[in-house]
Protein backbone atom coordinates (compact mmCIF):
# COMPACT_ATOMS: atom_id res chain seq x y z
CA UNK A 1 0.00 0.00 0.00
CA UNK A 2 3.01 2.42 1.00
CA UNK A 3 4.64 1.94 -2.62
CA UNK A 4 0.91 2.64 -4.34
CA UNK A 5 0.35 5.66 -2.68
CA UNK A 6 3.77 7.16 -3.06
CA UNK A 7 2.94 6.50 -7.17
CA UNK A 8 0.03 8.19 -6.56
CA UNK A 9 0.82 11.67 -6.41
CA UNK A 10 0.23 14.94 -7.69
CA UNK A 11 3.86 15.54 -8.91
CA UNK A 12 4.23 18.91 -6.69
CA UNK A 13 6.55 17.99 -3.62
CA UNK A 14 5.36 20.85 -1.40
CA UNK A 15 1.58 19.72 -2.54
CA UNK A 16 2.13 16.61 -1.87
CA UNK A 17 3.91 16.70 1.47
CA UNK A 18 0.78 19.18 2.12
CA UNK A 19 -1.34 16.43 1.33
CA UNK A 20 0.39 13.69 3.21
CA UNK A 21 0.23 16.00 6.48
CA UNK A 22 -3.69 16.63 6.11
CA UNK A 23 -4.06 12.88 5.87
CA UNK A 24 -2.29 11.97 9.12
CA UNK A 25 -4.03 14.37 10.88
CA UNK A 26 -7.39 13.55 9.43
CA UNK A 27 -7.14 9.87 9.05
CA UNK A 28 -6.58 6.75 11.55
CA UNK A 29 -3.40 4.03 11.00
CA UNK A 30 -6.26 2.15 9.32
CA UNK A 31 -7.51 4.83 6.62
CA UNK A 32 -4.95 7.40 6.45
CA UNK A 33 -3.59 5.94 2.96
CA UNK A 34 -6.92 5.60 1.55
CA UNK A 35 -7.71 9.72 2.62
CA UNK A 36 -4.29 10.44 0.97
CA UNK A 37 -5.52 9.25 -2.24
CA UNK A 38 -8.85 11.03 -2.27
CA UNK A 39 -7.40 14.20 -1.11
CA UNK A 40 -4.32 13.51 -3.92
CA UNK A 41 -7.92 12.97 -6.90
CA UNK A 42 -9.31 15.65 -5.71
CA UNK A 43 -6.10 18.40 -5.85
CA UNK A 44 -5.59 16.49 -9.00
CA UNK A 45 -8.83 17.73 -10.41
CA UNK A 46 -9.08 21.33 -9.51
CA UNK A 47 -5.46 21.28 -11.39
CA UNK A 48 -6.59 19.70 -14.10
CA UNK A 49 -10.15 20.41 -14.46
CA UNK A 50 -11.70 24.05 -15.63
CA UNK A 51 -15.18 23.08 -15.63
CA UNK A 52 -17.22 24.35 -12.82
CA UNK A 53 -19.82 21.77 -13.84
CA UNK A 54 -17.87 18.95 -13.21
CA UNK A 55 -16.33 20.09 -9.59
CA UNK A 56 -19.77 21.21 -9.05
CA UNK A 57 -20.98 17.27 -10.03
CA UNK A 58 -18.15 16.00 -7.86
CA UNK A 59 -18.64 18.08 -4.99
CA UNK A 60 -22.04 17.17 -4.55
CA UNK A 61 -22.21 13.78 -5.10
CA UNK A 62 -19.27 13.36 -2.27
CA UNK A 63 -21.11 15.29 -0.13
CA UNK A 64 -24.05 13.17 -1.02
CA UNK A 65 -22.07 9.75 0.12
CA UNK A 66 -20.24 11.58 2.96
CA UNK A 67 -23.36 12.14 5.11
CA UNK A 68 -25.36 8.92 3.83
CA UNK A 69 -22.71 7.04 5.21
CA UNK A 70 -22.70 9.22 8.71
CA UNK A 71 -26.06 7.93 8.80
CA UNK A 72 -26.50 4.66 8.23
CA UNK A 73 -22.85 3.74 10.36
CA UNK A 74 -24.61 3.24 13.41
CA UNK A 75 -26.99 0.60 11.79
CA UNK A 76 -25.04 -1.28 9.66
CA UNK A 77 -25.35 -4.40 11.94
CA UNK A 78 -28.68 -4.30 11.58
CA UNK A 79 -30.30 -6.11 8.58
CA UNK A 80 -32.13 -3.69 6.25
CA UNK A 81 -34.63 -4.38 3.48
CA UNK A 82 -35.19 -1.48 0.27
CA UNK A 83 -38.43 -1.40 -0.87
CA UNK A 84 -39.07 -0.70 -4.21
CA UNK A 85 -42.85 0.17 -6.02
CA UNK A 86 -44.56 2.74 -7.04
CA UNK A 87 -45.11 6.15 -6.10
CA UNK A 88 -48.57 6.45 -7.94
CA UNK A 89 -50.27 3.36 -5.94
CA UNK A 90 -53.78 4.52 -4.11
CA UNK A 91 -54.10 3.54 0.05
CA UNK A 92 -56.86 1.54 -0.64
CA UNK A 93 -54.75 -0.22 -3.93
CA UNK A 94 -53.62 -4.02 -2.94
CA UNK A 95 -49.86 -3.14 -3.29
CA UNK A 96 -49.95 -0.45 -0.68
CA UNK A 97 -51.80 -2.69 1.67
CA UNK A 98 -48.86 -5.49 1.21
CA UNK A 99 -46.61 -3.18 1.12
CA UNK A 100 -47.64 -1.95 4.47
CA UNK A 101 -48.16 -5.08 6.28
CA UNK A 102 -44.69 -6.59 4.53
CA UNK A 103 -43.23 -3.71 6.34
CA UNK A 104 -44.61 -4.13 9.72
CA UNK A 105 -44.08 -7.97 9.86
CA UNK A 106 -40.29 -7.45 8.88
CA UNK A 107 -39.65 -5.04 11.98
CA UNK A 108 -41.20 -7.09 14.66
CA UNK A 109 -38.81 -9.50 13.28
CA UNK A 110 -35.75 -7.34 13.49
CA UNK A 111 -35.03 -5.94 10.20
CA UNK A 112 -35.20 -1.89 9.49
CA UNK A 113 -37.11 -0.20 6.18
CA UNK A 114 -35.64 1.70 3.79
CA UNK A 115 -37.59 3.25 0.95
CA UNK A 116 -37.24 6.12 -1.15
CA UNK A 117 -39.07 7.98 0.82
CA UNK A 118 -42.28 9.47 -1.55
CA UNK A 119 -45.65 8.66 -1.53
CA UNK A 120 -47.34 5.00 -2.24
CA UNK A 121 -45.70 2.20 -1.79
CA UNK A 122 -42.93 4.18 -0.66
CA UNK A 123 -44.85 5.48 1.84
CA UNK A 124 -46.56 2.10 2.72
CA UNK A 125 -43.00 0.89 3.87
CA UNK A 126 -42.59 3.78 6.44
CA UNK A 127 -45.85 3.46 7.79
CA UNK A 128 -45.67 -0.09 8.63
CA UNK A 129 -42.39 0.23 10.01
CA UNK A 130 -42.01 0.30 13.55
CA UNK A 131 -40.98 3.75 15.16
CA UNK A 132 -37.36 4.64 14.33
CA UNK A 133 -37.13 1.36 12.39
CA UNK A 134 -37.16 3.26 8.80
CA UNK A 135 -34.94 5.18 6.50
CA UNK A 136 -36.22 7.54 4.02
CA UNK A 137 -33.48 8.36 0.26
CA UNK A 138 -35.64 10.74 -1.31
CA UNK A 139 -34.94 12.38 -4.65
CA UNK A 140 -34.90 15.97 -5.52
CA UNK A 141 -37.07 16.18 -8.76
CA UNK A 142 -38.37 19.26 -10.51
CA UNK A 143 -41.66 19.17 -9.87
CA UNK A 144 -40.11 18.41 -6.41
CA UNK A 145 -41.72 14.74 -4.35
CA UNK A 146 -41.68 15.89 -1.32
CA UNK A 147 -40.98 13.14 1.66
CA UNK A 148 -44.18 11.10 2.86
CA UNK A 149 -45.42 11.75 6.50
CA UNK A 150 -44.49 8.31 7.98
CA UNK A 151 -40.94 9.31 8.31
CA UNK A 152 -40.75 8.76 11.83
CA UNK A 153 -37.41 10.33 12.88
CA UNK A 154 -36.24 13.06 10.72
CA UNK A 155 -32.43 12.35 10.85
CA UNK A 156 -32.88 8.91 8.84
CA UNK A 157 -34.51 11.08 5.79
CA UNK A 158 -31.88 11.80 3.30
CA UNK A 159 -32.45 14.27 0.25
CA UNK A 160 -30.40 13.18 -2.73
CA UNK A 161 -29.51 15.15 -6.30
CA UNK A 162 -28.68 12.57 -7.92
CA UNK A 163 -30.24 9.25 -8.23
CA UNK A 164 -26.68 7.34 -9.31
CA UNK A 165 -25.65 8.50 -5.47
CA UNK A 166 -28.86 7.60 -4.23
CA UNK A 167 -29.05 3.93 -5.86
CA UNK A 168 -25.59 3.41 -4.88
CA UNK A 169 -26.86 4.21 -1.20
CA UNK A 170 -29.86 1.57 -1.70
CA UNK A 171 -28.09 -1.22 -2.94
CA UNK A 172 -24.54 -0.50 -0.12
CA UNK A 173 -26.65 0.04 2.59
CA UNK A 174 -29.30 -2.61 2.26
CA UNK A 175 -29.26 -6.86 3.02
CA UNK A 176 -32.43 -7.63 0.60
CA UNK A 177 -34.96 -5.89 -1.86
CA UNK A 178 -38.63 -6.47 -2.19
CA UNK A 179 -39.63 -5.17 -5.28
CA UNK A 180 -43.68 -4.02 -5.97
CA UNK A 181 -45.29 -3.20 -8.75
CA UNK A 182 -44.44 -0.20 -10.79
CA UNK A 183 -43.32 2.25 -13.40
CA UNK A 184 -40.30 3.20 -15.37
CA UNK A 185 -37.99 4.12 -11.82
CA UNK A 186 -39.70 0.58 -10.30
CA UNK A 187 -38.32 -1.65 -13.51
CA UNK A 188 -35.12 0.77 -13.32
CA UNK A 189 -34.28 -0.19 -9.75
CA UNK A 190 -35.54 -3.91 -10.15
CA UNK A 191 -33.53 -4.44 -13.02
CA UNK A 192 -30.34 -2.72 -12.03
CA UNK A 193 -30.41 -4.64 -8.59
CA UNK A 194 -30.27 -7.95 -10.94
CA UNK A 195 -27.87 -6.71 -12.97
CA UNK A 196 -25.50 -6.19 -10.26
CA UNK A 197 -26.60 -9.56 -8.39
CA UNK A 198 -26.33 -12.09 -11.88
CA UNK A 199 -22.61 -9.82 -12.77
CA UNK A 200 -21.09 -10.14 -9.25
CA UNK A 201 -21.25 -6.32 -8.60
CA UNK A 202 -23.53 -6.79 -5.60
CA UNK A 203 -23.09 -9.06 -2.63
CA UNK A 204 -25.85 -12.04 -3.20
CA UNK A 205 -29.50 -10.94 -1.52
CA UNK A 206 -32.76 -11.88 -1.77
CA UNK A 207 -34.91 -10.27 -4.46
CA UNK A 208 -38.86 -10.99 -3.63
CA UNK A 209 -40.77 -9.92 -6.54
CA UNK A 210 -44.17 -9.11 -3.95
CA UNK A 211 -47.68 -10.05 -6.39
CA UNK A 212 -50.71 -8.59 -4.34
CA UNK A 213 -54.17 -9.69 -4.83
CA UNK A 214 -55.79 -9.61 -8.03
CA UNK A 215 -52.14 -8.47 -9.97
CA UNK A 216 -50.56 -10.32 -12.25
CA UNK A 217 -48.11 -7.28 -12.97
CA UNK A 218 -44.77 -9.90 -11.93
CA UNK A 219 -46.08 -13.01 -13.45
CA UNK A 220 -46.74 -11.47 -16.64
CA UNK A 221 -42.92 -9.56 -16.03
CA UNK A 222 -42.25 -13.56 -15.77
CA UNK A 223 -43.53 -14.56 -18.99
CA UNK A 224 -41.46 -11.86 -21.12
CA UNK A 225 -38.61 -13.07 -18.81
CA UNK A 226 -39.12 -16.42 -19.93
CA UNK A 227 -40.17 -16.06 -23.37
CA UNK A 228 -38.04 -13.38 -24.74
CA UNK A 229 -34.85 -13.58 -22.21
CA UNK A 230 -33.96 -16.73 -21.68
CA UNK A 231 -36.00 -18.15 -25.05
CA UNK A 232 -33.73 -16.28 -27.10
CA UNK A 233 -30.33 -16.59 -24.82
CA UNK A 234 -29.96 -13.33 -23.61
CA UNK A 235 -29.97 -14.15 -19.77
CA UNK A 236 -29.55 -18.40 -18.54
CA UNK A 237 -32.39 -19.98 -17.12
CA UNK A 238 -30.31 -20.69 -14.15
CA UNK A 239 -30.25 -16.43 -13.67
CA UNK A 240 -33.77 -17.02 -12.50
CA UNK A 241 -32.61 -18.34 -9.28
CA UNK A 242 -31.05 -14.59 -8.16
CA UNK A 243 -34.76 -14.33 -7.46
CA UNK A 244 -38.41 -15.33 -6.27
CA UNK A 245 -41.75 -14.51 -7.02
CA UNK A 246 -44.34 -14.29 -3.60
CA UNK A 247 -47.79 -13.75 -3.95
CA UNK A 248 -48.40 -13.56 0.01
CA UNK A 249 -46.40 -11.17 2.63
CA UNK A 250 -45.51 -14.32 4.71
CA UNK A 251 -43.98 -15.99 1.53
CA UNK A 252 -42.07 -12.55 1.20
CA UNK A 253 -40.72 -12.42 4.89
CA UNK A 254 -40.05 -16.22 5.11
CA UNK A 255 -37.67 -15.90 2.13
CA UNK A 256 -35.61 -12.91 3.09
CA UNK A 257 -35.31 -14.77 6.75
CA UNK A 258 -34.56 -18.75 5.27
CA UNK A 259 -32.01 -16.92 2.73
CA UNK A 260 -30.01 -15.88 5.70
CA UNK A 261 -30.79 -18.69 7.84
CA UNK A 262 -27.29 -20.69 7.06
CA UNK A 263 -25.57 -18.21 4.93
CA UNK A 264 -24.00 -15.60 5.93
CA UNK A 265 -21.79 -13.37 3.60
CA UNK A 266 -19.62 -13.55 0.77
CA UNK A 267 -16.30 -12.62 0.87
CA UNK A 268 -12.87 -12.94 -2.37
CA UNK A 269 -9.82 -12.93 -1.50
CA UNK A 270 -7.35 -13.02 -3.72
CA UNK A 271 -9.03 -15.29 -5.84
CA UNK A 272 -10.59 -17.31 -3.55
CA UNK A 273 -14.58 -17.14 -2.86
CA UNK A 274 -15.25 -17.73 0.79
CA UNK A 275 -18.93 -18.08 2.13
CA UNK A 276 -19.24 -17.40 6.04
CA UNK A 277 -22.07 -19.50 7.66
CA UNK A 278 -23.89 -18.53 10.24
CA UNK A 279 -23.44 -22.39 11.52
CA UNK A 280 -21.37 -25.58 9.98
CA UNK A 281 -23.30 -27.21 7.12
CA UNK A 282 -23.40 -31.31 7.74
CA UNK A 283 -20.75 -33.16 5.89
CA UNK A 284 -23.68 -35.07 3.79
CA UNK A 285 -24.68 -31.35 2.44
CA UNK A 286 -20.90 -30.51 2.18
CA UNK A 287 -20.28 -33.65 -0.16
CA UNK A 288 -23.97 -32.78 -2.03
CA UNK A 289 -22.63 -29.15 -3.04
CA UNK A 290 -19.58 -30.64 -4.52
CA UNK A 291 -21.35 -32.64 -6.45
CA UNK A 292 -23.58 -30.64 -7.93
CA UNK A 293 -21.69 -27.39 -8.38
CA UNK A 294 -18.45 -28.76 -9.66
CA UNK A 295 -19.30 -26.92 -13.16
CA UNK A 296 -19.17 -23.72 -11.26
CA UNK A 297 -15.45 -24.10 -9.79
CA UNK A 298 -12.72 -23.28 -12.06
CA UNK A 299 -10.67 -26.19 -9.66
CA UNK A 300 -10.50 -27.62 -6.97
CA UNK A 301 -13.19 -28.80 -4.34
CA UNK A 302 -15.91 -26.90 -1.95
CA UNK A 303 -13.88 -26.99 1.63
CA UNK A 304 -14.46 -26.00 5.24
CA UNK A 305 -12.20 -23.16 5.57
CA UNK A 306 -10.73 -20.99 8.46
CA UNK A 307 -10.38 -17.31 8.47
CA UNK A 308 -8.30 -16.06 5.56
CA UNK A 309 -5.27 -13.79 6.40
CA UNK A 310 -6.87 -10.37 5.07
CA UNK A 311 -10.11 -11.52 6.73
CA UNK A 312 -8.24 -12.13 9.86
CA UNK A 313 -6.31 -8.61 9.34
CA UNK A 314 -9.54 -6.66 8.96
CA UNK A 315 -11.13 -8.61 11.95
CA UNK A 316 -14.53 -9.75 9.47
CA UNK A 317 -16.48 -12.54 11.47
CA UNK A 318 -13.82 -14.46 12.96
CA UNK A 319 -15.75 -16.62 14.99
CA UNK A 320 -17.87 -17.48 12.07
CA UNK A 321 -17.22 -21.50 10.06
CA UNK A 322 -16.73 -20.73 6.33
CA UNK A 323 -16.74 -22.44 3.28
CA UNK A 324 -13.77 -21.40 0.98
CA UNK A 325 -13.72 -22.42 -3.00
CA UNK A 326 -12.50 -21.26 -6.77
CA UNK A 327 -15.59 -19.82 -7.75
CA UNK A 328 -15.69 -18.87 -11.37
CA UNK A 329 -17.07 -15.83 -10.55
CA UNK A 330 -19.48 -16.28 -13.68
CA UNK A 331 -22.31 -18.22 -12.54
CA UNK A 332 -24.16 -16.16 -9.82
CA UNK A 333 -27.59 -18.16 -10.64
CA UNK A 334 -25.52 -21.10 -10.07
CA UNK A 335 -24.41 -19.68 -6.58
CA UNK A 336 -27.83 -18.63 -5.65
CA UNK A 337 -28.88 -22.13 -5.96
CA UNK A 338 -25.99 -23.60 -3.88
CA UNK A 339 -26.83 -20.92 -1.24
CA UNK A 340 -30.55 -22.45 -1.30
CA UNK A 341 -29.33 -25.62 -0.84
CA UNK A 342 -26.71 -24.67 2.28
CA UNK A 343 -29.71 -22.90 3.69
CA UNK A 344 -32.02 -26.27 3.55
CA UNK A 345 -29.02 -27.98 5.84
Amino acid sequence: MEKHWKEYQVGNQNIDNLISELAKRSGSLETESLLREILTTTVKLGMESGDKGDLKLVNNALKELRYSFKIFSPYRAVKKVIIFGSARSKKESEEYKMAEEFSRKLTEKGYMIVTGGGPGVMEAGNKGAGFGKDFALNIRLPFEQKPNPYIDEKDKLINFKYFFTRKLIFVKETDATALFPGGFGTQDEGLEMLTLIQTGKSRPRPIVLMEPKGSGYWSAWMDFVNNQLVKEGFIKKEDLNIFCLVKTVDQGVKYIEDFYRVYHSIRYVSGLTVLRLNRKISDNTLKLINQEFKDILIGGEIKFSPPTEKEILEKEFLNLPRLAMNFNLRDYGRLFKMIHIINSD
